[in-house]
């Protein structure tokens, strides 16, 4: 099929580093004149390079060539910032809003919340050199933690919980899906509305046995690729 061939040729391009890591693709009308093709059938080809993740759109901007994936280990509880200066990647952590409200029906759940709870919701954008990768929406309980809106939260939580609250993790449960971006989340991914994504869900649980923290990360699935180890007793 010719959409096959067109798929192979650009991956031949990419493996021979004619097409480096972040170039923008001609337009969808060069590449099918190019290959002396229809548009129809260009895209084809284009979808499939997509879902093995050679190449990622943004929305407005065009095809690009992907960039190394975000090694994400679930086993080491490390910072965001840290993983990926060891994979040589420039991370940025942006916030988006912060703001105190009362629980809904999603915060009153994840965090087991009673009636009439007081949390904060946060908003926040992880990039990777400069290429936004997640979108990550965080529940936390007010009542544990007075005044956090007035702390930076451009840095690792786990940390700031820890110095200034003296809260620490004593686990975390980790829940991965697949699921589609709504129009926020996919704007401020530079990508279009009901574009696939993976869903981490991360609650970080107390000494106490209480739900500190509730993540919900969205991260374009061409992005990263999720990795974990661990050590058997002998």
């Amino acid at each position: 099929m010719q959409y096959v061939k067109i798929k192979e040729a650009i991956v031949e391009q990419i493996d021979a580093g004619a097409l480096l890591p972040m170039q923008k693709l001609p337009s969808e009308r060069q590449l099918a004149d190019s290959f002396n093709t229809t548009r129809v059938t260009l895209r084809e080809a284009l979808s499939l390079l997509e879902t093995e993740g050679k190449i990622f759109r943004e929305d407005r901007r065009g095809w690009f060539i992907s960039p190394q994936r975000f090694q994400y280990d679930l086993s080491e509880p490390q910072p965001f910032e840290l993983m990926a200066q060891e994979q040589h990647l420039q991370p940025l952590i942006q916030l988006i809003s912060a703001t105190s409200m009362l629980a809904d029906k999603q915060a009153s759940q994840l965090l087991a919340l009673p009636a009439f709870s007081k949390v904060f919701k946060l908003k926040r954008l992880l990039s990777l050199d400069t290429r936004p990768v997640a979108f990550v929406l965080t529940y936390v309980s007010e009542s544990k933690f007075s005044g956090l809106l007035e702390c930076d939260l451009t840095g690792s939580l786990p940390d700031l919980f820890q110095q200034h609250y003296q809260q620490t993790y004593l686990r975390t449960v980790t829940k991965m899906t697949m699921t589609s971006l709504d129009a926020d989340i996919a704007q401020a991914l530079r990508t279009t509305s009901g574009s696939s994504a993976l869903l981490i869900e991360r609650q970080h649980i107390n000494l106490a046995g209480q739900t500190m923290a509730h993540d919900l990360e969205y991260w374009r699935h061409d992005a990263v690729e999720i990795t974990s180890s661990f050590s058997h007793p002998h």
